[in-house]
């Protein structure tokens, strides 16, 4: 969830007449839809056939403020080769809809109406060619959906019980949170469900979307969840991908597919700071203890948050190599890896959401060519993806190989900012591998010196 800081809140009720301005695909620029089963709603299009099982994401978080120098889904449209090239098939959209203005800090998280797209962004039309556009290259695109509240000054606001109130009647923000910018919505009241539901619906049928990145979904009931994705996933001919931004296990039970890797993410961070190795092999197990089969987690080195509010990789995690570093494991140790706009760059300053900033594409293109490097060998071997693990970590070397069938893949990192010596283990000792990313022959016998933040990805 974003961390909004805005001030008191007044409230204001809005008297307006809920859905009654609701705008069909008709309202917008003229673009043919194909009717076909969908309630009161069409299906644009024809639904993407290719969308990736869960296990095969490879998940990109497109911040429209800062992705372009548009800032808008033109600007994204104008760059999906340059995602197709990092070997990115689903593309995670940041909201995209109008921001409220009342108690307002420009939070795309603000949401003033669900059915509409924001004139910041675009329009409806441009959206469906984004969907389209991506879906002809093999990506999938999903929306960021923020069901735990809306904008004060939102339609539904005139329905005073669909949202949480104080003891004097009174709507209140979400508890526990300084997000005085939006109001808690109430899931005790069966319309309110009912109108999320229905306005999900309508962005899988009238703009062909993939899916859903459900914002802070620990604050939203487990019954809602299940409600809602049931309802979805009895769409026709989809295969529709959910992502929690939560960790909690019954988020699978619910439906969804994956869950956010907060722990791994820290454990990260911890091993940086000098934890050893080892580390990561045991935060990994134990966030996946509770993951049923199917199901995966989702694992990053940053997101909208972290670059915003905390610090880029690059300040995280020692600079270009460090970074880079890091992400090999969280691309190949387990789990669906994600990359955010700019990290694959080397963006040094915070990305922010509430305004725009763009990324200068220009630099550090030696970066990304090991980014895409990296997921080119990741989305081509079954072993990286989910073969099983056996762990050789040193306190100073992560290693790991994977194994799948015919296919093995020896991953080794070293965490430090130092030159670290690598004692081959017995089980190692007089392999021969190829390395991945050079196609240079390696043979590992007594021991290996790895230069800092030094990684290889090695297969046989």
């Amino acid at each position: 969830m974003n961390k909004k800081s805005a001030a008191c809140v007044a409230l204001v009720f809005v008297t307006l007449v809920f859905l009654s301005c609701k705008k069909k695909a008709s309202e917008e620029p003229v673009v043919t839809a194909t009717p076909q089963e969908s309630g009161e709603y069409v299906q644009y299009g024809t639904p993407f056939s290719a969308v990736p099982d869960t296990r095969d994401i490879v998940m990109y978080e497109v911040n429209l403020r800062a992705f372009s120098n548009t800032s808008n889904l033109q600007g994204v449209i104008n760059r999906l080769d340059q995602l197709q090239a990092m070997h990115i098939n689903v593309v995670w959209l940041m909201p995209i809809h109008p921001i409220g203005e009342i108690t307002s800090v420009n939070s795309p998280y603000c949401v003033k109406d669900y059915l509409k797209v924001n004139t910041e962004f675009g329009t409806l039309a441009q959206l469906r060619t984004l969907v389209s556009e991506a879906h002809n290259r093999g990506m999938a695109v999903i929306l960021d959906w923020v069901a735990n509240h809306t904008a004060w000054d939102n339609p539904w606001i005139a329905h005073t019980d669909w949202y949480s109130q104080d003891g004097n009647g009174n709507i209140i923000h979400p508890p526990g949170t300084n997000w005085n910018d939006v109001a808690d919505l109430n899931f005790e009241n069966t319309d309110m469900r009912a109108a999320m539901i229905d306005a999900m619906r309508y962005w899988v049928l009238e703009a062909n979307v993939d899916g859903y990145r459900c914002d802070y979904a620990d604050g939203v009931p487990f019954d809602f969840w299940q409600q809602a994705i049931d309802t979805i996933r009895t769409i026709p001919n989809r295969n529709i991908v959910f992502l929690a931004e939560g960790s909690s296990a019954d988020h699978y039970t619910a439906g969804f597919d994956m869950n956010y890797g907060w722990s791994f993410y820290g454990a990260l961070q911890s091993v940086w700071s000098g934890q050893s190795a080892a580390h990561l092999i045991t935060a990994s197990n134990t966030e996946y203890a509770a993951v049923p089969a199917g199901k995966e987690i989702l694992r990053f080195t940053t997101n909208h948050d972290e670059s915003a509010w905390n610090a880029t990789p690059i300040t995280l995690f020692g600079g270009q190599a460090g970074a880079t570093a890091a992400s090999v494991l969280a691309i190949y140790l387990r789990g669906v890896p994600m990359i955010y706009t700019g990290q694959e760059v080397g963006r040094v300053a915070t990305v922010p959401f509430f305004t725009n900033s763009p990324i200068d594409w220009s630099i550090n293109g030696a970066m990304r060519t090991n980014y895409q490097d990296m997921l080119a060998f990741y989305t081509a071997s079954p072993a990286s993806r989910y073969g099983a693990l056996t762990d050789y970590s040193s306190t100073d070397i992560s290693a790991f190989v994977k194994t799948s069938e015919s296919e093995q893949v020896l991953v080794m990192t070293n965490v430090r900012n130092a030159y670290k010596i690598y004692n081959i283990p017995a089980a190692l000792e007089g392999t021969v591998w190829t390395n991945a990313l050079t196609n240079a022959s390696v043979t590992l016998s007594g021991t290996l010196t790895l230069v800092p933040w030094e990684y290889l990805v090695l297969k046989n």
